[in-house]
């Protein structure tokens, strides 16, 4: 039996991973995907965010034991959600067999210009005067997670009408919006890489998060990496094709089975 956990960034929830988990799921051949929500997003919109990572690997831990679903897992996780994935594959690896971490960043390797970009802090800052529920958010979102936030096709025009009607129908908190930003900009990696097999994936054209952020914790650690030339933030909804290409590619080495990091014993 083979469970993936699918854990998304911020402010987004299973609903924005849009057919990707049904495509990952042929792809390696899973017995069960799980997407499950963190606090504040999705169908626990209602609920108070939190401002640390390990709060929101507690959580996800407890859905997973609630709804009958035992370790080990496998993760598959973006951004914010990797940054929970890391935390989670420290402080119980033994319920992992691996982890696909995607465009994300660690206090401790990165300064945070390249945590959050500064040309992001342009189009995030105005949304602190917006109704968090507005369009305005999503096409916001849209701009600095993928290469099409300018676009005026049907494709990007049915993903925003999506997008809003989501927002809309459970928006997320202008505070817990601030939370997550919190969490996120607070944590830090464990001194010694999890051992736990990781794959970093990252897009050297992400507006949102520096592709340098990887760079420095593949370098660190001796994880296989992998770059995709021109892809934005959101990697899985760009480019599916290329992301479960590398998915793909990493299982068939041995990715799944004991491969933990070159440097798992290297402290910085």
């Amino acid at each position: 039996m083979s469970t993936w956990v699918l854990l998304r960034g911020l402010t987004r929830d299973a609903r924005h991973w849009d057919g990707f988990g049904e495509r990952l799921q042929a792809a390696v051949g899973a017995t069960r995907m799980v997407m499950p929500d963190l606090a504040g997003n999705g169908l626990r919109w209602r609920e108070a965010s939190s401002t640390r990572v390990e709060a929101y690997v507690d959580a996800v831990r407890a859905q997973l034991s609630q709804a009958g679903l035992a370790p080990p897992y496998r993760v598959f996780a973006l951004s914010l959600g990797a940054m929970v994935a890391l935390s989670w594959a420290e402080r119980h690896g033994d319920e992992l067999l691996g982890a696909v971490l995607v465009n994300t960043s660690v206090r401790s390797l990165s300064p945070l210009h390249h945590r959050l970009r500064p040309g992001a802090w342009a189009t995030l800052l105005p949304l602190a005067f917006a109704p968090p529920a507005s369009a305005r958010w999503e096409q916001a979102v849209l701009r600095l997670t993928t290469r099409h936030g300018d676009a005026d096709d049907d494709a990007t025009r049915a993903l925003l009408t999506r997008w809003t009607a989501w927002r809309l129908a459970r928006p997320v908190s202008r505070a817990n919006a601030l939370r997550q930003l919190l969490a996120a900009a607070r944590f830090n990696a464990p001194r010694q890489a999890p051992a736990v097999p990781l794959l970093l994936l990252a897009s050297r054209q992400d507006r949102l998060v520096d592709s340098r952020c990887s760079a420095r914790l593949a370098a660190a650690w001796g994880c296989p990496s992998a770059w995709h030339p021109s892809a934005g933030h959101d990697l899985p909804l760009e480019d599916a094709d290329w992301t479960l290409a590398q998915v793909r590619r990493w299982l068939a080495e041995g990715g799944n089975v004991g491969k933990e990091c070159t440097a798992s014993r290297r402290v910085w």
